[in-house]
Formats: C-alpha cells, structure tokens, sequence
C-alpha cells in the first residue's frame, strides 16, 4: 500500500513538473514524463530488494550501474548550466525546464561524445534498477523507459534542430546519441 501512495505522490510530482510538456505530444518533456513513470515503476517494484544478496552478480551489476549514472547527470547539468547559457525565458520553449533554456549549443566535455548525457544517465538508471531484481515485469519497465527515453532524445533533436539549426544538424554527424563511439 504505501509503495503505490509513494508512486501516486512522486508521479504528481513528476507531473507538475511535466505540466506544460504534456499538453505537447511534440515536446521532449512528454515523453520523458513517462520515462520518469516506468523508471519510478522499476525502483517501487524493486525497492524490496535492494540490499538482498548485496554480492550477487546481478547486484553488483547493478550497483555499478546506478554509481556510473551519476557522472553523466551531473557533468552534463554542470555543462549545461556553465557553456550553455541558459536564460529565464527563451522563445518559444515555455516547455523547458530552466537549465534546458540554453543559448549557445554545448560540444565540449562529455556533450563531444554524446548528445545526450542526462538521458544516458537515465537509461543507466533504469538498467540499474532492473538489476536489483531482474523480473519479466522489470524488464518490461526497462525495455519502455528506454524507448521513452529514446523517443525523448528525437524530439529534444528537433527541438534543438529548430533553434541551433544546421550548427546541431552537423553536432548530430559528430557525435552519438548516449554511448560514446557506439549509439
């Protein structure tokens, strides 16, 4: 019971946040919302068994997983924040969250490898999550938080194929889409 009140309470949360995205099927922040639902999924459908068999191959997997999903969150936030410039308010992209809203495009630091460092970080956690407890469910939620999460990426590349134009266009030639040298 107080798992699904903890999933209910997060997911207004995540909706709030998600507001204005969701009323725009178009928008990157509409299906990050549901990736953001499959990976809460995950963590209250595995949360029991986070510590259990804490040196099990599927934990340490895990574990490892989870740890590696830090650096491309905070290196790319911190990215972002510093070379991207974000403004309070961009032209139309009301559906941004504040340090989305940048003005110059990033290429250095880990953006030179991949585009999309946040959404990789993602993807690592959810796989991370699914490994605490691998199940026919868990994997369910993992295989949708990653087509989500895939689905997110294209649209935030037409978002920023809108703003940055050909400049992103040819950053896309250069650069993979969460896995350096390999997707």
């Amino acid at each position: 019971m107080i798992q699904w009140i903890a999933f209910a309470v997060v997911s207004v949360v995540f909706a709030i946040i998600s507001g204005k995205s969701l009323r725009d099927p178009r928008s990157h922040g509409f299906y990050r919302f549901f990736a953001w639902e499959a990976i809460l999924a995950l963590i209250i459908l595995n949360f029991k068994s986070w510590f259990v068999n804490p040196f099990s191959a599927h934990q340490i997997v895990s574990w490892v997983l989870l740890t590696v999903s830090i650096l491309p969150a905070v290196w790319g936030i911190v990215l972002l924040r510093k070379s991207g410039r974000p403004v309070k308010k961009r032209e139309d992209d009301s559906n941004l969250l504040a340090f989305e809203k940048t003005t110059s495009l990033v290429r250095t630091g880990i953006y030179k490898y991949i585009r999309h460092p946040l959404y990789c970080s993602l993807l690592l956690l959810a796989w991370g999550v699914f490994f605490k407890a691998p199940s026919w469910s868990g994997i369910l939620l993992a295989l949708a938080a990653t087509l989500f999460l895939i689905a997110t990426a294209k649209a935030d590349e037409a978002e920023c194929i809108r703003f940055f134009g050909s400049e992103y266009q040819e950053y896309m030639k250069r650069t993979k889409m969460f896995i350096p040298f390999f997707f």
